[in-house]
C-alpha cells in the first residue's frame, strides 16, 4: 500500500451516471488486476473505495457510478485537480490457474475490474471471453474496450435490447471456458457460483472503513475462517465463500 497523490487528467461521463476518470502519478503500488484504491475527498472522514479500471507505469484510470453525495463530488471534478489516494489495495485476482480459455463476467460496476484482468490474460496468450451484464442499452460502458484488446465480448441485458436477454448468467451457459473470474453485485455473484460449471475468483463489494485491514468493519465468514474484504478479498475463491 502506498498513498499517492494523483493530478486527474481527464474525467469523462460515459453514460448518465457513470464516469471514468484518469489519474497520473506513480502506479508502482498496483501489483495484480483486481486491486483498488481508496479515495480522499474534502469534507468526508471516510474514503472511497474505487476498482482499477487500467494502469500502466504512470497512468491509472477508473470508471465509477454516481451513488452518493462522495463519488457525486467525484464526478465535478476537473483535469488538473489533485486526488490523495492509498493504492495497490487487495488482493486482486490470481491469473495462474486460468487455463487457455477463461471468462471474465462483470455486472454494472463490476465490469472495470474485469478490463485489466482480460488485458493481462490476452497478453500472456490467453482466449477471454467477456461477459458484461447491465440492465438496458443505455447503461452499457466498455463494451468498446474490451474488443479493442482482443476479448469476445457478450453482453448480456435484463431487458433484452441488446445482445443476449438476461442476466450473464444466461450468457454464460453457452461458453466454453477453463475457468471464470467475476465482479458485480452480490446476487449476481451468488448467481455465477451456482451456474458455473469450474472454479474461479470472486471479487466481492463492501462497504470498508479504512480500506486496508484494521478496522475489521468488511470482515465475512469463509470456510478457511473469517476474512477481510479489504485486505484478504476482495477477491475470494469459490470453494472457500459460504452464502
Amino acid at each position: 500500500m502506498k498513498n499517492v497523490i494523483y493530478t486527474i487528467t481527464s474525467n469523462e461521463k460515459l453514460t448518465e451516471n457513470v464516469f471514468k476518470m484518469v489519474l497520473s502519478g506513480d502506479t508502482s503500488a498496483v501489483t495484480a488486476s483486481g486491486q483498488f484504491i481508496n479515495i480522499q475527498l474534502a469534507g468526508h472522514y471516510l474514503r472511497r473505495p474505487i476498482s482499477i479500471f487500467d494502469c500502466n507505469d504512470n497512468e491509472l484510470s477508473i470508471i465509477y457510478k454516481v451513488v452518493g453525495v462522495g463519488t457525486e463530488q467525484m464526478s465535478k471534478m476537473k483535469a488538473g485537480e489533485q486526488l490523495d489516494c492509498l493504492v495497490g489495495l487487495g488482493n486482486g485476482f490470481d491469473l495462474s490457474v486460468s487455463g487457455d480459455k477463461p471468462v471474465v463476467i462483470g455486472g454494472g460496476v463490476g465490469v472495470p475490474p474485469m478490463f485489466y484482468l482480460a488485458k493481462k490474460l490476452i497478453a500472456e496468450g490467453k482466449s477471454v471471453t467477456a461477459i458484461l451484464g447491465f440492465n438496458k442499452a443505455d447503461e452499457i460502458f466498455c463494451k468498446e474496450d474490451f474488443e479493442a484488446i482482443g476479448a469476445k465480448v457478450i453482453v448480456a441485458t435484463a431487458d433484452g435490447s441488446v445482445g443476449v436477454k438476461g442476466f450473464v448468467t444466461d450468457a454464460l451457459k453457452d461458453v466454453d471456458y477453463t475457468y471464470f473470474y467475476t465482479c458485480g453485485p452480490e446476487p449476481m455473484l451468488k448467481a455465477v457460483y451456482n451456474n458455473s460449471s469450474t472454479s474461479g475468483q470472486l471479487s466481492f463489494e463492501e462497504r470498508m472503513g479504512c480500506g486496508f485491514g484494521a478496522c475489521m468493519g468488511c470482515s465475512c465468514k469463509t470456510k478457511y475462517g473469517n476474512k477481510r474484504i479489504c485486505k484478504d478479498g476482495p477477491v475470494l475463491v469459490k470453494e472457500e465463500i459460504i452464502w
